[in-house]
């Protein structure tokens, strides 16, 4: 199971950081990615990257958010600026595909990230 953390309330325009911790064997062989939830919505891919570090990111984010893999602290970031209302969610981590089509592992708690106007 992967744990994010690093969530908050930050103003719109704001920045903020997620990191997501995971164990050696999960993080060197898999894709990770973040996805985010609103309620009454279906969980939605925002960022993943693999291992080599090709990166895919959801219409909504690009130029804005960057996602990033620590390989020797087997750490993802998921680097948000520019923050808006909309991006307010619970974001998780997890392995999958690229695509986000798929996701491998159970989901965690998460980390609530909320944009005030």
């Amino acid at each position: 199971q992967l744990q994010a953390s690093g969530g908050g309330l930050v103003q719109a325009g704001g920045s903020l950081r997620l990191s997501c911790a995971a164990s050696g064997s999960i993080f060197s062989l898999n894709v990770l990615g973040w996805y985010r939830q609103t309620p009454g919505k279906q969980r939605e891919l925002v960022a993943a990257i693999t291992s080599g570090g090709t990166t895919n990111y959801a219409d909504s984010v690009k130029g804005r958010f960057t996602i990033s893999r620590d390989n020797v602290e087997n750490t993802v970031y998921l680097q948000m600026n520019s923050l808006k209302p909309e991006d307010t969610a619970v974001y998780y981590c997890n392995t999958g595909s690229l695509s986000g089509s798929y996701v491998y592992g159970s989901w965690g708690q998460g980390t609530q990230v909320t944009v005030s106007s």
